[in-house]
């Protein structure tokens, strides 16, 4: 079916917008896209999972199941927590981490200028 036919399919004019959600994959299972993105971001600047966690209004429990899967579906870790010392430890965001999230977010506006290209087409 043509954008035409799908625009005359349009109720009263209102135009039709194309959607979409964006993440990467592995092995069938998602494991990297925005809240990871997010997630990874506030660890690095707080150097904690626990604070990045109520950052987002996440669990400490299911911040770590997150970036426990990332880590187990990554040849290399994108989080490594280091225990004890005088400051009690800290979390550490590695630079695959970091590489992953730049290559995410250009990915990211790659998809967004997709969907706002289909959208166009579909109302012109």
């Amino acid at each position: 079916m043509s954008a035409n036919a799908i625009k005359s399919l349009q109720h009263k004019g209102r135009p039709f917008q194309v959607g979409g959600k964006l993440w990467i994959e592995c092995n069938g299972k998602k494991f990297f896209g925005p809240g990871p993105v997010e997630l990874l971001e506030l660890v690095e600047k707080n150097g904690s999972i626990s604070k990045a966690a109520r950052a987002m209004g996440l669990s400490y429990k299911k911040a770590w199941e997150i970036i426990d899967s990332a880590n187990r579906l990554t040849a290399r870790p994108l989080v490594i927590t280091q225990s004890g010392g005088e400051n009690g430890g800290g979390t550490i965001v590695t630079n695959e981490a970091k590489k992953l999230i730049t290559y995410h977010k250009a990915l990211r506006k790659r998809f967004e200028q997709f969907l706002k290209n289909e959208t166009d087409r579909l109302n012109r």
